[in-house]
């Protein structure tokens, strides 16, 4: 664990990412684990947010007791996987504001290539949180966080189920600001850029499509 990268090794996240990486689990089992490993992954990626007070009246007397502080945090996902990730988070905080960014990688060049973005107004006043289950080449995450940082977006946090090392080296030399958080760093990219152990294609295996 680092400053920029966090790995949240909690035994549950562990224990389901295990099964998450079984060729045997089925598409439903699959998109459940994932909603059920977000809703743990949004525990550490959510645990330093500011705070403020109110006053309140419980049923025995009144108090000042915290709240969150400043405007709802966005949450944008990288199309399509992504969704599986947002999905469980917006369980745990469902009054978050709601992004997408649409990128596809060429398999050629292994580059990202947008189709969509519609994000929330004013980022700049708010915790962005952008969610793609998989770190690999960091291509595309990359191009995506610049898309955000030049619509005013300034406080920025990645969340990942997987991550390679190399994904993770060039999101630390294009955006140092933004810390990484996933539930597992991976052994290396294979020569199709895919994340080795790792779990295949998300979204394919997500959505059942090859």
């Amino acid at each position: 664990m680092t400053q920029h990268l966090t790995v949240v090794d909690h035994p549950l996240v562990q224990h389901k990412l295990t099964i998450m990486r079984k060729k045997e689990v089925s598409t439903a089992g699959f998109r459940r684990l994932l909603r059920e490993i977000s809703l743990l992954l949004a525990y550490e990626v959510t645990r330093e947010l500011e705070l403020t007070s109110t006053r309140i009246e419980t049923p025995l007397c009144e108090m000042d007791a915290p709240t969150l502080e400043g405007k709802k945090l966005a949450l944008i996902s990288i199309l399509r996987a992504g969704n599986g990730l947002l999905d469980g988070i917006l369980e745990m905080i469902p009054s978050a504001r709601v992004g997408f960014v649409g990128m596809y990688r060429d398999p050629e060049t292994l580059m990202p290539v947008e189709y969509y973005c519609k994000v929330p107004k004013e980022l700049d006043a708010r915790l962005t949180i952008v969610v793609d289950p998989m770190l690999a080449t960091g291509n595309s995450s990359v191009a995506a966080i610049d898309m955000l940082k030049a619509r005013g977006a300034t406080n920025l946090r990645f969340l990942c189920l997987l991550a390679a090392p190399e994904g993770v080296e060039r999101m630390r030399q294009a955006h140092p600001d933004v810390p990484i958080y996933t539930a597992s760093l991976d052994e290396r990219l294979d020569e199709h850029g895919y994340i080795v152990p790792g779990l295949g294609d998300a979204g394919d295996r997500m959505f059942g499509t090859k």
